[in-house]
């Protein structure tokens, strides 16, 4: 546990002391496709940091419908902003798209040791500015250009350097939550550019024919697309 804790950026700054003390207060959760880790809601106890799988945080509406929020890769911790709350409480939902393994972390002691690391505090700060930037950014690119533009953007991002062809990570319907659009827009704008030469789609598996042209409908919203 202690080498995946000092392989993070979180935690590498941390001394043997402090790592042994960080792993002392975790544990190992193993979660299966679909297993739920937490409710929107819950008190937020523990922070977590993904060492395989994918896991999707989301937003309930008071009408029961679906905004994803992130999702979260390997390598990243999510919920550590929480301990700096007074009886914080998970804000979003959080539940495995695939097999996953985690390290759970113990939020109020991990956060009583960085009364006595001040690189840490910094280190968290950095960290935390950074992702609050990705998400201003994703507002003004909700808020300023159009559905066709930010799916054309995701394509672009996920096509790997090399090739064109590729498999969309997550299903269409998680793409087309993180993205604000409904499953519906989503085919839509894809059969769209399927049918104007810029793409070809067969199941999950996306082929880019028109590069420049897809790159030409992303570029206005490319930037805002990066966090994801």
């Amino acid at each position: 546990m202690i080498e995946d804790l000092r392989r993070n950026y979180l935690f590498s700054d941390l001394d043997e002391a402090q790592l042994q003390r960080v792993a002392r207060h975790a544990a190992h959760v193993h979660l299966n496709d679909g297993e739920a880790l937490f409710e929107q809601g819950d008190l937020a106890t523990r922070f977590y940091l993904l060492l395989s799988g994918q896991v999707k945080l989301f937003r309930l509406s008071p009408a029961g419908n679906e905004k994803v929020v992130d999702i979260v890769i390997a390598g990243s911790t999510f919920a550590e902003a929480l301990m700096f709350l007074d009886r914080p409480h998970y804000p979003v939902g959080a539940q495995a798209l695939q097999a996953s393994e985690l390290i759970s972390i113990d939020a109020a002691d991990f956060a009583d040791m960085l009364r006595g690391s001040v690189d840490t505090c910094f280190v968290m700060m950095g960290a935390m500015s950074q992702r609050l930037r990705g998400l201003l950014r994703e507002i003004d690119d909700l808020s300023l250009h159009s559905a066709s533009c930010r799916v054309a953007a995701y394509l672009v991002k996920h096509a790997p350097a090399g090739t064109e062809s590729f498999e969309l990570p997550v299903a269409k319907q998680i793409v087309a939550s993180r993205l604000s659009v409904t499953p519906e827009t989503f085919s839509r704008i894809i059969k769209q550019f399927s049918n104007s030469g810029l793409i070809r789609i067969a199941g999950s598996r996306v082929t880019i024919v028109d590069r420049a042209a897809l790159d030409v409908a992303a570029d206005t919203c490319a930037a805002a697309i990066d966090a994801f």
